[in-house]
């Protein structure tokens, strides 16, 4: 019996894909799990209208992320932390505290999960962080991990200029 995939299915095949199978594993697992429907003609016309739709949608999804990617590629961010002796931070930094710097600072709203790091970062300097922005498009960003005392020695030599005039 020939049916037409609604999911990736390992060893069968991928989306709208027709595969032929055994008639019980279509009446009683594919289709009952919504995982296929029958290849009927106008089922098959469909799904080429459909895949065509779809590819359109990827690719216009593609270019957004590739504009994206241009962005990111831009920023530098700075987060300071609380450090011990030896330049070892009080805790990590995190994809999350990445995120809300992002989200705070640049107006710019990425999931954790988006962030990759192999591990969190533990010490003090300049790292490059990937952001997955789509299947194959992603950015790196750098990030300043500073100590949360030298922000504060910057912000009192800016503010002293201003209290002199």
């Amino acid at each position: 019996m020939k049916v037409i995939l609604r999911k990736d299915l390992e060893k069968l095949g991928k989306v709208g894909d027709i595969v032929n199978v055994k008639d019980g594993y279509a009446r009683n697992y594919l289709i009952p799990r919504g995982y296929a429907y029958y290849a009927t003609e106008g089922a098959i016309r469909a799904i080429e209208i459909e895949k065509k739709r779809m590819m359109k949608r990827i690719e216009q999804d593609r270019a957004r992320a590739e504009e994206f990617a241009q962005q990111l590629r831009q920023i530098q961010l700075t987060i300071p932390m609380k450090v011990g002796e030896e330049g070892k931070l009080y805790g990590s930094v995190k994809p999350i505290i990445i995120s809300e710097y992002l989200k705070n600072e640049h107006n710019i709203d990425i999931d954790k999960r988006q962030i990759l790091l192999d591990e969190p970062i533990k010490s003090l300097g300049v790292f490059d962080v990937k952001i997955k922005l789509f299947q194959d498009i992603s950015a790196t960003i750098k990030v300043w991990v500073i100590s949360d005392e030298e922000q504060e020695v910057e912000e009192s030599e800016q503010e002293e200029p201003e209290a002199e005039n």
